[in-house]
This record gives structure tokens, sequence and C-alpha cells, in this order.
């Protein structure tokens, strides 16, 4: 057990890296917003998700309703849905306690790595998920106190092109998945249909909108032979 919280300690150390910039993102954005350092480090601790918190700030300063908030980032937030359910057969060992502590942790990166894990063959035990996970939260939290301290010598995050990041993130994370089968038609369908919501419906709801998209077209789709499943890209360079 103690191999498996170290091996999940050390995988997701370059990940903390690469966490970096959107966790003091956050916290200048937070800080140019109205929050003061200690709220937004409390909210980085207790939301722990770095899209939709980064929604949410943005929406808090402006005069529109609590329920546009709390569906917004509902919409940024389903992947989450589609998430747990992939991994969910690699975790059913899990006690309650441990199921609920590992979703509140889940992220972009412990989804692609638990998934890639369970289907190369490899253990998934509660050891390693909460040591791989523990790097990217402890590290999130801290730089968000950071980011939010520095956040006023930043000024406008977009003017020095941080606010680039996330997309470049996501873009990684997704071919990290590039040879899986039927991955070019639902990556091109999910993105066209999610391009077409954000001019008709608008944000954040062109996400989920061109994720159902994708999912669909994958359901529709004839299943190919089988192919191994590389590992991610993040995870390739040691998530």
């Amino acid at each position: 057990m103690k191999s498996d919280l170290f091996d999940g300690l050390r995988g997701s150390s370059p990940i903390l890296i690469s966490t970096i910039p959107f966790a003091a993102l956050y916290g200048a954005v937070a800080v140019a917003n109205g929050q003061t350092v200690a709220e937004a480090t409390l909210m980085s601790a207790i939301v722990f998700a770095g899209a939709s918190q980064l929604v949410g700030i943005e929406l808090f300063g402006h005069d529109v309703p609590m329920w546009v908030i709390v569906l917004s980032i509902f919409a940024v937030n389903f992947r989450h849905i589609l998430y747990s359910a992939a991994i969910a057969p690699f975790i059913r060992h899990f006690s309650p306690l441990q199921k609920a502590l590992s979703f509140f942790l889940l992220t972009d990166p412990q989804f692609a790595e638990t998934l890639t894990r369970g289907e190369t063959g490899r253990s998934v035990s509660f050891a390693w998920y909460f040591g791989f996970a523990a790097t990217i939260y402890v590290g999130w939290v801290a730089t968000t106190t950071v980011g939010a301290y520095f956040g006023s010598m930043i000024g406008n995050p977009a003017a020095i092109g941080i606010d680039v990041l996330l997309p470049i993130y996501f873009m990684g994370l997704v071919l990290g998945f590039r040879r899986r089968a039927n991955f070019l038609p639902v990556v091109a369908v999910s993105a066209a249909v999610s391009i077409v919501a954000y001019r008709m419906v608008g944000t954040p709801w062109h996400v989920s909108i061109g994720a159902l998209a994708g999912v669909a077209l994958a359901a529709l789709l004839p299943p190919k032979a089988a192919t191994p499943v590389p590992a991610p890209a993040s995870a390739e360079a040691g998530e």
C-alpha cells in the first residue's frame, strides 16, 4: 500500500508543474474580481475545479441571477458525470467514504491516468489514487494563494497571454486518446457541434452540448478492433 501511495505521489509530480500556471491565473483573476486572498484560497480548497472556478468568479462579478451561475458551472462540470461513469469499474472496491473522496478529487488528469491504469490491467488502489490526487490538490490550493497574493502585479492575465493555457491543456488531454477507435469522427463532430452551440446558445453550454454530441456519435458508430490504449500525453510525461 505504501508503494502505491508513493507511486501516485511520484506520478502526479509533473502534473503539479503543469497546473501551477492555472492555479496562479485563478488566484489573480479572483483578486481582480474582488475576492480576498483568503476567499480565493478557500474556494480552491472546497470547490477544486479549475475551469468551473474561473467561470464562477467571472459571473460573480456581474449582475446575474444565482441560478444562472449554478447552471453555468454545472454545464462546465458536466463532463465529470462521464468521467465518473468511465472510472467506476476500476474503483468498485473502494469504500463509500473512499468513493466520495475520490469523486471530490476527480480532475481531468486524474481521470485520464485512472482510466489508462485500469484499462492496461494495473491496480487502481485507493492509496495510489489518493497519492496521485493529493499532490495536485495541495499544489492547486497553495499556488492559488500565491497567485492571489501577487495578482495585482499581473493585472489583466489576458494581456500577457496566460488565458490560453487552459484550452492548450485540454487539447493535450484530448490528443492523448488519439489512437482510440473512432477518435477522429467523434472529436470532429463534438468540435463542430460545440462551435455551432457557442454561436447559437452561448458559453458555457457549448461545452456540454459538444460533449453530448460526441458521446451520441460514439454510441452509434460500430466498434473497431481493439487496439492498445496509450497513456495520455500528460501521463506519458509521468502524470
